[in-house]
């Protein structure tokens, strides 16, 4: 069976601290056990968290739902939103981690990758310069989440045609954000599955497409 690598890269930066990531905990629980109730998901996907703040940090590496345990994820009382550094970390680890295809065997399916941050990047130009790095990789899909109103929907915008929006990063709008990405790797996986594009589910009420 041929992978499907998901990566996500979540904001830990001291904005998120408190209701807002611990959401983000449950919402990930969440995920992983929707995704393990399918047997088509179960046997391909394979999730890669990268966090950032003024770190970053791959606190997940590239690992099957079956035997992926979630790591504790903690963030500063303070600081900036390493974005950009967040990117360059992906760019490598994809560059290792996601076999291409050769005359004899088949690679893994082109990887899904989610953003979620409530604020904007502190390092602009490093996120600039890595967008077209990000580019060059063929992502099946790239999804970037604004939760609340801090962030500036249209920088994530550069980098994604996908782009959604929660006014709120309170626990219930994370939540369904998350439910949400679950039916986008599932619907993802079983698109490319049949030969086709990724095709994402409508998101819910709370998860507003930026336009």
């Amino acid at each position: 069976m041929r992978r499907l690598p998901v990566y996500l890269l979540l904001d830990t930066s001291g904005s998120m601290k408190g209701e807002p990531i611990e959401a983000v905990k449950n919402g990930l629980e969440s995920l992983i056990g929707f995704l393990r109730q399918d047997p088509f998901a179960l046997e391909s996907v394979h999730l890669s968290i990268i966090t950032f703040d003024r770190e970053v940090t791959n606190i997940l590496p590239l690992k099957d739902l079956e035997s992926l345990i979630l790591p504790e994820i903690t963030t500063p009382d303070s600081g900036p939103t390493h974005l950009g550094q967040a990117l360059e970390m992906l760019c490598t680890l994809v560059d290792s981690e996601v076999l291409k295809s050769t005359p004899d065997q088949k690679g893994d399916w082109m990887p899904l990758l989610f953003i979620m941050t409530d604020g904007k990047p502190s390092d602009l130009q490093k996120y600039r310069e890595m967008i077209p790095e990000v580019k060059k990789r063929h992502f099946g899909e790239i999804v970037a989440c604004a939760a609340g109103p801090k962030v500036d929907d249209q920088l994530l915008k550069e980098l994604t045609h996908i782009v959604v929006h929660l006014d709120t990063a309170d626990s219930s709008t994370i939540k369904s954000f998350f439910k949400w990405v679950s039916a986008s790797v599932s619907t993802g996986n079983r698109s490319m599955g049949a030969g086709g594009d990724v095709v994402l589910p409508p998101p819910p009420p709370q998860v507003n497409m930026v336009i």
